[in-house]
């Protein structure tokens, strides 16, 4: 059973990463043109709009800035900490 909690500790560490390094990447997006940059990107935008696009629907924007990462990660930290509790 520990190997099946570790597993699932290790995607949810490996979607939080994603959905952090997919915020950043956001902002790099806005100014600059590079291709590698554009390619990063999307290849998070595949990994992670699965868990974002759901929350976008339920959190609005706060003015210009879309917190939903943030609470993607808070829940998959609250995730991980039930699964480690009570498993």
């Amino acid at each position: 059973m520990s190997e099946f909690i570790y597993a699932v500790r290790m995607i949810l560490w490996m979607l939080t990463f994603a959905i952090f390094f997919r915020a950043i990447l956001s902002w790099f997006m806005m100014s600059s043109r590079n291709q590698l940059v554009a390619n990063l990107y999307h290849i998070m935008s595949l990994i992670t709009e699965p868990i974002l696009a759901p929350l976008r629907r339920i959190i609005p924007m706060v003015g210009r800035m879309d917190i939903t990462p943030m609470v993607a990660i808070i829940l998959l930290y609250i995730i991980s900490w039930v699964l480690e509790a009570y498993l």
